[in-house]
Parts: C-alpha cells; sequence; structure tokens
C-alpha cells in the first residue's frame, strides 16, 4: 500500500504512540486526520503538510460516524485509550477495574461499526492498537489487559463479517510488546512496576528496548506500506526484535 496521498484518520493521535504515528504518516506524504480530546495540543513537524485535527471524543459513536463520513479515509488507526489505574487486585475498585473497558474498547466498537456500516472504500483498513499486556498479562493494571485482548475479537469479528457481506476491508491488530518512555500509558505502567520492584524509574524503563514513539510510527508505516497488513491478523512491534507475527 502506497501511503503517499492516503487519508488517514488517527484517533488518539495527539501524543504518544498515537502522536509517533501521525507524525511517521505524514513523512510518506499522507493525508493525516488527527482525532482527539484536545486535537490543538497535537504536535506536526513544521517542514511537513500540516495535520487536520478534529477535538472529539473517541468514544462518543456520533462523533464516530461523523468524522467517518467527512473524512473517508483509507486508513483508520484506531489508537485511542486511557491510562489504566495501578492497583493490586485485592485493592482496586470496580470503576477504575473497568476504565480501559469504558474507553479503550468502548472507542474501538463504535469506530470498527463506523467503518462497518458508512462503510469504508474496498481496500479500506482499520488497524487497532492493542498492548502486550494482552499477552502476557499486567497484574497492576486492573482490567486494562482483559480491554486490550477484547480489541483482537472486535477486529476478528469485523473481519469476518466484511469478508461475509464482501465490504473488501481489512481488521488488523498491532501489538506494542514494550512500555515506551514518554507515553502516558508507558510512564503510568513503569513507575508502578518500578515501586513494586524497588527500582528507580529509568532503571525499570531501562529493562525496556530502547524505541521512541516517532521510531515505532515509522516501523508501522513501513510495515503498512509494504504490505497493506495483508499477510496476518496480528502483529508485535518492539524496539529489539522488530515485526513479528502472532497470529
Amino acid at each position: 500500500m502506497d501511503l503517499e496521498g492516503k487519508r488517514i484518520v488517527v484517533v488518539g493521535g495527539s501524543r504518544g504512540l498515537g502522536s509517533g504515528l501521525a507524525e511517521a504518516f505524514v513523512a510518506r506524504a499522507a493525508g493525516v486526520t488527527v482525532v482527539a480530546r484536545k486535537a490543538t495540543a497535537m504536535r506536526g513537524p513544521a517542514e511537513q503538510p500540516p495535520v487536520t485535527a478534529i477535538s472529539a471524543d473517541a468514544t462518543d459513536a456520533d462523533a464516530a460516524w461523523r468524522i467517518m463520513e467527512q473524512t473517508r479515509p483509507d486508513v483508520v488507526i484506531m489508537n485511542a485509550g486511557a491510562e489504566p489505574p495501578m492497583e493490586r487486585i485485592d485493592r482496586i475498585g470496580w470503576e477504575a477495574f473497568t476504565t480501559n473497558w469504558n474507553v479503550d474498547v468502548k472507542a474501538a466498537l463504535h469506530w470498527v461499526q463506523a467503518a462497518l456500516t458508512v462503510p469504508m472504500a474496498p481496500g479500506g483498513l482499520v488497524v487497532l492498537i492493542s498492548s502486550g499486556a494482552a499477552v502476557q498479562g499486567s497484574p497492576l493494571s486492573g482490567g486494562y489487559a482483559g480491554a486490550k485482548r477484547a480489541q483482537w475479537f472486535i477486529a476478528k469479528y469485523a473481519d469476518g463479517l466484511s469478508a461475509e457481506l464482501g465490504l473488501g476491508l481489512r481488521f488488523r491488530v498491532l501489538v506494542p510488546r514494550q512500555m515506551f518512555v514518554g507515553t502516558g500509558v508507558g510512564d503510568t505502567g513503569i513507575g508502578a512496576y518500578a515501586a513494586k520492584a524497588g527500582r528507580t524509574f529509568a532503571e525499570q524503563a531501562a529493562t525496556w528496548p530502547n524505541m521512541t514513539p516517532r521510531a515505532f510510527g515509522d516501523t508501522v508505516a513501513e510495515l503498512i506500506g509494504k504490505s497493506g497488513l495483508a499477510e496476518a491478523m496480528v502483529y508485535a512491534v518492539r524496539g529489539d526484535t522488530g515485526v513479528t507475527v502472532i497470529e
């Protein structure tokens, strides 16, 4: 998939991995729209074409439908999510436990539904950004791991329905299999696990490969550009091992 000129919507693209993804797509001459609660906080490289910013709540179903109709994207990156409340399983309350179900899963469901029902044009690609916690769990982050795994099922159900209806859409999952310094989720997790292990933040961060959000974005953009994610359903991305296929 040649990304030049492609219309790409990055939901949750104002900071962290979403910002890295948006910058990487802009660098490849794609037409990028960033959707975020505070879209004005989004930054873009000064020498690159401007990025369209739309302020909206990613969990708002009406906003998902409206933006999909307005932008008619070729690619949707679903990266919106909440920072998980960090607490032991014997101490966390239900409201905190379900935080990521009410944001990450809800937003993924609404945007996938919008892609199927607007619908996107044949050949369209929807990518849900999950987490390594969906593979190995995360004992300190309540329902986060389960919420990120639920996104896999949403993608699979949608991909099967697209085939059944002959829509010609692909729904895929990308799994960052490491924590990233400088992102909301990454800093929250690193801080919590550092405290549990009796380490400093820097010592805990050093247990993960050194990969910036922009490097993550470049890796994903290159992968989409080369393969269109046509070869598998779920891909892992990590700084030291690069891209691997999970399933």
